[in-house]
């Protein structure tokens, strides 16, 4: 989906979403641990990529990561720098992450890359490529299902991917997957996460 859509569909719907979704108690257990672990080794300053309502930024702030978050949505960074005083949150998007290069330890894409058409997915992961330093560290998590595959999510149109085809994507952008994840619960579709490292160019 054109950025534009996908901006002005999470703005018409950005007080339901923050009310939903807008505390990260309301994301999976598990997921919390993962994502939490993660960051406990990461070795510098964490982008939360498509940070939406601020949740997961604010969890890793309160842990003692260096964290900001990064939202193209306006009514998200202004929710989030209300919600959670203290926490750093700017507009930006996925496509220009508007830091140097190799400066970010880590990257996290917790369902923020879920609305990229799929011949997409490739800049927007080399972006993120960029911008993160050898042996830095990455966490997407994404619809699991067929495809790439199109589907009509609440919001916008979103994509399903295979956690191989994910992780082949992400390996292809310079980065080696280290672990992946897979879930399905009742009532909900089927959720993946991989983790990854920025390979070290020699």
């Amino acid at each position: 989906m054109p950025i534009e859509e996908v901006r002005a569909a999470y703005g018409r719907r950005a007080r339901e979403y923050v009310e939903r979704f807008g505390s990260v108690d309301a994301a999976a257990e598990e997921d919390r641990r993962l994502v939490a672990g993660w960051a406990a080794g990461i070795d510098g300053p964490i982008l939360d990529v498509g940070c939406g309502p601020g949740q997961w930024t604010a969890f890793l702030h309160a842990s003692g990561a260096d964290v900001a978050g990064l939202d193209p949505t306006t009514a998200f960074v202004e929710s989030a720098r209300a919600r959670f005083p203290g926490v750093p949150y700017r507009v930006g998007r996925a496509e220009d992450l508007g830091v140097e290069d190799a400066t970010l330890g880590g990257v996290l894409a917790w369902y923020s890359l879920i609305h990229i058409e799929p011949d997409g997915l490739g800049a927007v992961l080399a972006e993120i490529a960029r911008a993160v330093r050898p042996g830095g560290g990455l966490v997407v998590g994404f619809f699991a299902g067929p495809g790439p595959a199109p589907f009509a999510h609440a919001v916008t149109t979103a994509y399903t991917w295979p956690v191989a085809a994910m992780a082949a994507a992400v390996e292809d952008a310079g980065f080696t997957v280290t672990e992946t994840h897979g879930r399905t619960a009742p009532g909900s579709r089927p959720h993946g996460a991989l983790l990854a490292r920025r390979r070290v160019v020699s």
